[in-house]
């Protein structure tokens, strides 16, 4: 696998570091420094970011699933506001796209307008998700990754790929070098959420699940070093 356009999936709280919530500066200033290389190469990059270190959706029941929802979709406006600014720093273009109107903050998402921007050098951040409640950020990361043509997607996660268990639980957990999704589906192992596994079997989108801790691991990814999980599909 050696991509040429990529959508990089970051969790919220992967963002908050040993923070748990809110921004570690100086995990950001990494995760940029590892994608300018990639960058500098040639190589276009698309990103999605989770809300989790500001919501994790509906906790209550007196908050409408709905708004609380929205909420979450607020929240992954705001991190791509921040790591965007954070990247700019290190030296590259950006320009962050919602599904809905955000006022001067973000543009307004277009396929063709984010195709310019990915040729032109620029990261773009497709924040806001799907722009409807009941859709994950998973959802939305397949979505754009399939509507922008994509190589692959790049899950960089807590954890260093994908395991038959739970390895946090179950010590004898085996990780899959490489796995199909529609294994992922039936085995129930969770790499993504249902919907957006559907979209990525359908649609014959690749995913690879390596560890945001790894030295080097988006930089590498990037690059097609997968020291993770290859999902095929």
């Amino acid at each position: 696998m050696n991509p040429r356009r990529v959508l990089l999936k970051l969790s919220g709280e992967a963002l908050a570091g040993s923070n748990k919530t809110g921004y570690d500066e100086a995990t950001v200033k990494e995760v940029a420094r590892q994608v300018k290389i990639s960058v500098d190469e040639g190589v276009q990059v698309g990103i999605v970011i989770g809300g989790g270190n500001f919501w994790r959706g509906r906790t209550s029941d007196a908050i409408d699933r709905t708004k609380a929802d929205q909420i979450g979709m607020l929240a992954t406006i705001m991190n791509c506001v921040y790591v965007s600014e954070i990247f700019r720093n290190a030296g590259m273009d950006t320009s962050i796209m919602t599904p809905f109107s955000c006022g001067n903050m973000t543009e307004l998402f277009s396929k063709d307008k984010a195709n310019l921007c990915l040729g032109e050098g620029k990261i773009v951040f497709f924040a806001g998700g799907t722009g409807h409640p009941y859709f994950s950020t998973d959802t939305g990361i397949a979505l754009r990754a399939i509507e922008m043509e994509a190589d692959c997607i790049l899950l960089a996660k807590a954890i260093d790929g994908v395991y038959d268990s739970d390895p946090k639980l179950n010590p004898d957990a085996v990780k899959y070098e490489e796995i199909s999704i529609q294994d992922v589906i039936e085995k129930q192992l969770g790499v993504i959420d249902l919907t957006a596994s559907i979209l990525c079997m359908e649609n014959q989108m690749p995913l690879a699940v390596f560890s945001l801790n790894e030295e080097n691991g988006i930089a590498n990814a990037m690059q097609g070093k997968i020291n993770g999980t290859i999902v095929t599909a």
